[in-house]
């Protein structure tokens, strides 16, 4: 190949890398970006971000996909793909990773999780400030593995935070951040994104029953969330359902 050559491909490179096509982005990787894409924008029409303030990944064989940092989730296209590998590398796309990178890899480091959804919900964030784990107002705590336990607080960013929410998963697919917000995983967008709206919809009803003067929200025995998780696992097409 001639100089002129390798310099033009070279500045092809170059252009593709600023596409966000640094890898291949085709297939499932280009369909997991469009999922992940409206996984972070239903979050915002949800109520459980405001702005940018949440970050969602997921894993594509050793690639993991993420938001960028800052930018509002619908300026994102299908050539803004960001991804690193599992140590940190950004290996697709030039925008820069979400802060939230070293809490995302720490999950998919230490779990089976196919994707990650963090929030700053309202009303996990402010049951987030109250306990150190979320009392058993209802039964769909079994869903996220047993009583969804509080992180304790470090500044966000850093490696002691995501020990701490490492620590606070440990049997469960879903944490709260003290005063922070909320973080969930599953096998795939749709379910970590299902286990952070029921999890910020329990902390609502706890907040709501909690709030009625006089009187104390009865809870569940730990034997009655164990019952209640043996049937949610069986739950679906192939299950008993959930009443």
């Amino acid at each position: 190949m001639t100089e002129q050559r390798r310099d033009r491909a070279d500045a092809q490179g170059e252009r593709a890398k600023a596409r966000g096509a640094g890898a291949d982005v085709s297939g499932d990787t280009a369909r997991a970006w469009r999922e992940l894409v409206a996984a972070a924008r239903r979050t915002v029409s949800d109520g459980l971000v405001v702005g940018t303030s949440g970050n969602v990944s997921v894993r594509v064989g050793d690639i993991v996909l993420v938001t960028p940092s800052g930018v509002p989730y619908d300026r994102l296209t299908d050539d803004d793909v960001t991804g690193v590998d599992l140590d940190g590398r950004q290996v697709l796309g030039t925008l820069v990773p979400t802060s939230e990178l070293p809490m995302h890899l720490a999950v998919y480091r230490g779990t089976d999780a196919g994707a990650v959804v963090h929030t700053h919900a309202v009303h996990a964030t402010a049951v987030s400030t109250l306990v150190t784990e979320l009392p058993l107002i209802h039964y769909m705590a079994g869903a996220l593995g047993g009583p969804v336990r509080v992180a304790p607080y470090a500044t966000y960013r850093t490696e002691e935070l995501a020990g701490n929410v490492l620590r606070a998963l440990a049997g469960r697919t879903g944490c709260l951040l003290a005063n922070h917000g909320t973080l969930t995983h599953g096998a795939g967008l749709d379910q970590a994104y299902d286990r952070t709206a029921q999890l910020e919809w329990m902390c609502r009803v706890w907040l709501a029953a909690s709030s009625v003067p006089g009187l104390t929200p009865a809870l569940l025995t730990p034997e009655q969330l164990a019952q209640a998780g043996e049937r949610l696992r069986a739950y679906g097409q192939q299950g008993q359902g959930q009443g």
